[in-house]
């Protein structure tokens, strides 16, 4: 309760604080935790990221004043953060889809964007299954896309879709390579307000990662095609999540992702740390593949 107390003080202190210079380390330290693990579970629960809350509801309000006052164009722009006319209609028309200068005119459409409000209500009742549990450094070799948005949205889904859909050949040539025929890994890192870094991977020996692009053992010279890349997994206590096994446990994975944040994360036990989070898709044919499911892996470290 004292969590989701401060995760409602810190959305007040960004709405006291819209028109000034908003520093994330004191909006979290609202919310009683670090400025990441903040960071991190407002964009589970919420679908969009801490800056694009405040940019949105920064552009809404800006849109009302210029709607109704007569207020220069320009001062509207610096009290909302924008230090350039351009930059601020270019981020307004991409927000309203009309230019600041349009603003004012009888029957223009602006955007509203609501102020966050924590409603409570009976959570519980649902199963699930996971572990603590502390993985040593490993190495994976992969190939990465700059995805937009969060890692927990709905643009997700199909930028992973579309990810996997697109690139056959770099899987089959990582499954080939791949000590774990039967799973797959995607590795999320570098999450910040632009979005964040995906990459899809596989466990490999250390032979098979030494002589990636050594044509003498691979047979072929075009490897640097694939821009394969070794992402070195640090040492990290890890709280792991497991879908049920069934035929697409990819529904249910976006769920218990919210549901982790909302129940698990909130008991003020464990707080996220600034590492690469995993999903592990075992997706193999052993069991048949209603027998498919999914680990979230999420790093974590024990609140002192």
């Amino acid at each position: 309760m004292d969590w989701v107390i401060g995760l409602q003080k810190a959305i007040d202190y960004i709405e006291d604080h819209l028109t000034e210079s908003m520093d994330y380390e004191m909006v979290a330290a609202q919310s009683f935790s670090s400025s990441y693990h903040f960071q991190r579970v407002f964009s589970i629960l919420c679908g969009f990221t801490v800056g694009e809350y405040i940019r949105n509801r920064r552009l809404s309000l800006a849109g009302r004043e210029l709607a109704m006052s007569d207020a220069k164009v320009i001062d509207i722009a610096l009290k909302y953060g924008y230090e350039s006319p351009d930059s601020f209609a270019k981020a307004f028309q991409k927000f309203h889809g009309i230019l600041p200068s349009q603003a004012r005119k009888d029957g223009s459409q602006l955007k509203s964007f609501s102020r966050l409000v924590l409603k409570f209500s009976l959570e519980g009742g649902i199963t699930m299954n996971y572990r603590v549990e502390t993985k040593p450094e490993f190495t994976l070799v992969g190939y990465k896309r700059h995805f937009e948005g969060t890692p927990y949205d709905a643009l997700r889904c199909k930028q992973e879709g579309d990810f996997f859909m697109t690139t056959r050949a770099h899987q089959w040539m990582l499954k080939g390579m791949s000590n774990d025929k039967l799973s797959d890994y995607c590795v999320l890192t570098n999450m910040d307000d632009d979005g964040y870094d995906f990459y899809i991977a596989a466990s490999t020996d250390e032979y098979e990662r030494k002589n990636l692009y050594n044509s003498q053992v691979t047979g072929i010279d075009f490897m640097d095609q694939f821009q394969f890349e070794e992402i070195k997994i640090p040492e990290r206590t890890y709280g792991i999540f497991e879908t049920e096994k069934q035929k697409m446990p990819i529904p249910e994975y976006f769920e218990l992702r919210k549901q982790i944040a909302a129940e698990w994360l909130s008991k003020g036990e464990y707080q996220i740390v600034n590492a690469p989070e995993l999903a592990v898709y075992h997706w193999g044919i052993v069991g048949g593949y209603r027998e498919r499911t999914i680990e979230i892996w999420i790093p974590i470290e024990k609140i002192k």
